[in-house]
């Protein structure tokens, strides 16, 4: 298993959007991160930041996270969800370009 935490901006205007969105994930979209080993898999809100933090189970991490770029419906969900982010740094217009949200550095973890 491996972790991963990544952060990405919240527009201010859009947190009651992006909750309400959060609140009832498509099933399609679940699915297919359920399928691609996506585990634990949380978001976290505070002061205008979104934390990420999710589990991978898999074996190819690589070939799971294009099969969830590939998916039609995992681009209209992310059509609805990117307009209430705005990446750090960078020029990345979604999530569909990748560099989206950045990752972060594990410094400590406990079982």
């Amino acid at each position: 298993m491996q972790r991963f935490g990544q952060i990405i901006r919240l527009k201010p205007e859009k947190y009651d959007e992006y909750k309400r969105l959060h609140a009832a994930v498509w099933p399609e979209v679940l699915a297919k991160l359920r399928e691609a080993n996506i585990t634990n898999y949380s978001i976290y809100h505070r002061g205008g930041l979104l934390f990420a933090y999710f589990e991978y189970v898999g074996s190819d991490f690589a070939t799971d996270m294009a099969k969830v770029g590939d998916d039609p419906r995992t681009h209209e969900w992310w059509a609805v969800t990117d307009p209430c982010q705005q990446p750090f740094e960078g020029d990345s217009q979604g999530s569909t370009e990748g560099n989206w949200w950045l990752p972060m550095e594990e410094l400590f973890h406990i079982d």
